[in-house]
């Protein structure tokens, strides 16, 4: 493997990381996390993001590279919108969180991974359009363009490894004081919802989405 590819590789590794912690990833992940009670199940939310994420990238990445098509913005861009409706449907069910029960514990915990995973491949569906059009510019065949994708999640995994597992902290050791146990959780969600508004608003009247639609 030539240096300048490696080069290319450690790039997008760190490229990876920086992308996990951007605002929209970083609210959605945590609307999640912070319903855990435990910092490991916490941190794990943020793992199958990141390999959800890498999924949705790799493969509808990869059939783009292949067909030599660029994704058309109003298909781009509609996909970035419903990112934000997915935004504030997870800040909405956070404001109704109850928290768990002891009986059913392992079968929530399960559930926390499929909903990170499936934020994951929303936010990777979304974020394909971009990620196309850089891969397509560094590498020059399509192994490579597969392996930089990787590279790229496995970047993606680690920021949110680390994140979650510091936005963990505080929800955890609240867990037995059940009032800002809640208001952590209302908070999330709050915050949730407004940026999952913005995002929309941003994207439907300042990028011009609802004009293409109507």
């Amino acid at each position: 493997m030539e240096f300048g590819f490696l080069s290319i590789l450690l790039f997008g590794l760190v490229l990876g990381f920086k992308h996990a912690l951007e605002p929209d990833h970083v609210i959605a992940v945590s609307t999640i996390a912070s319903r855990s009670k435990n910092l490991w199940n916490s941190s794990l939310s943020g793992v199958f993001w990141g390999i959800g994420h890498t999924f949705t990238l790799l493969i509808f990445g990869l059939i783009v590279i292949v067909l030599k098509q660029e994704i058309p913005d109003p298909v781009a861009m509609s996909l970035e919108f419903i990112v934000g409706i997915v935004l504030v449907y997870l800040g909405i069910t956070n404001m109704f969180f109850k928290g768990r029960q002891t009986h059913s514990h392992n079968k929530n915990e399960a559930t926390s991974y499929w909903k990170s995973s499936l934020l994951g491949l929303v936010h990777g569906l979304a974020g394909s359009a971009a990620m196309v059009l850089l891969t397509m510019s560094t590498v020059n065949t399509i192994w490579e363009g597969a392996i930089y994708i990787v590279i790229f999640g496995i970047g993606t995994c680690v920021g949110m490894l680390l994140f979650t597992t510091v936005l963990g902290v505080p929800f955890v050791f609240s867990t037995k004081k059940v009032n800002v146990n809640g208001l952590f959780t209302k908070v999330t969600g709050s915050i949730s919802i407004i940026f999952g508004i913005y995002y929309m608003y941003n994207i439907g009247f300042n990028d011009g989405l609802f004009k293409i639609w109507i």
